[in-house]
């Protein structure tokens, strides 16, 4: 089972949620991720390495973006998660806000 991290915005996010069945999902979506984490759909265009995994709780789809990164081994790195509206132009505001931190 990889490793993983979260970053601090999925991190604020798993916070917040009060829905217990809905973190019992993320953490089982998690752990799913982990084992294999090819289970996600990798992502095209600009959001070409990152893998979107799914999950359908009450009728809503929700999603938890990652990647994994090669640091001494590998390494699952949870970006971004909750709810299929909007997420994808969020994703890609966070990402490109944390490439420019990098630069």
């Amino acid at each position: 089972m990889l490793d993983y991290k979260v970053s601090p915005r999925a991190e604020r996010y798993f916070k917040k949620l009060k829905d217990k069945d809905l973190k019992n999902k993320y953490h089982d979506a998690i752990i799913a991720i982990r084992e294999d984490p090819s289970v996600g759909n990798p992502k095209q265009g600009d959001l070409k390495g990152i893998l979107g995994y799914d999950i359908y709780h009450n009728g809503v789809n929700y999603e938890i973006a990652y990647e994994v990164v090669e640091r001494d081994g590998q390494l699952l790195i949870i970006i971004l998660a909750g709810t299929r509206e909007n997420f994808y132009n969020e994703l890609k505001v966070y990402l490109k806000r944390r490439k420019g931190l990098s630069d």
